[in-house]
């Protein structure tokens, strides 16, 4: 399997070759393009119980599933969201915050990990994983950054996109105290040890608060 990334970082897509026999697993819609000599079956990867893990973290029930069936074909893959994708090679762990895996290829399965109450991430409480050996694809809305952490560092919950396993971390607001916990608006994620860490240069969360204002609002019936 070969893969290029196109058009990034602001408007990423994933073009992978695969050769005959290859396959590549992806998230439904997932699929911009694709050579006639490729086909789709779509199924619940894993099984039943799987597919409900995936749910719970805000990924798909189903996933389709390409194969190359003769010579070589070409598949191009864009995320939901403007913005850039990463393609890695693990072998072992990896964790992302919900909606970021958009395909893997090679032995690797995905499914949900609960992360207990220090796992507030922008998404909520349930971490996705990805463990196995093979290439993994995630997606985040602006840049990716990776970062190798070598001791501490702190990030805001809506930046935080995946992270190896070996690094430990715990949820605080930005100030001290039950009240800025309570009504503070800035969740800090604070990671500690050694590992890789993936970010991204937008929030979600800040242009939903952006929009917000400008939402179209249905008059009240008074009467």
């Amino acid at each position: 399997m070969k893969y290029e990334i196109l058009t990034g970082p602001s408007y990423a897509l994933a073009e992978v070759e695969l050769s005959e026999g290859e396959k590549i697993v992806t998230e439904p819609g997932a699929m911009a393009w694709m050579d006639d000599n490729i086909e789709v079956e779509t199924k619940m990867k894993g099984g039943l119980w799987s597919g409900i893990k995936r749910k719970i973290a805000g990924e798909s029930f189903f996933q389709n599933t390409y194969v190359c069936n003769s010579g070589r074909g070409k598949i191009g893959l864009a995320p939901g969201i403007a913005g850039d994708v990463v393609a890695i090679d693990i072998d072992g762990e990896i964790l992302t915050e919900r909606g970021a895996y958009m395909a893997s290829a090679g032995n690797i399965e995905v499914s949900a990990s609960w992360e207990g109450f220090q796992g507030m991430f922008s998404e909520g409480l349930v971490a996705l994983k990805a463990r196995g050996n093979g290439t993994l694809f995630f997606n985040a809305y602006g840049d990716i950054q990776e970062i190798d952490v070598k001791g501490g560092y702190a990030v805001d919950n809506g930046y935080v996109v995946a992270w190896e396993p070996t690094l430990n971390y715990s949820v605080s607001t930005a100030g001290r105290g039950l009240k800025n916990f309570l009504f503070g608006d800035q969740l800090i994620t604070r990671f500690s040890g050694h590992g890789k860490l993936w970010v991204q240069s937008r929030s979600t969360h800040n242009l939903v608060s952006f929009l917000h204002p400008f939402r179209r609002v249905k008059p009240r019936n008074n009467g």
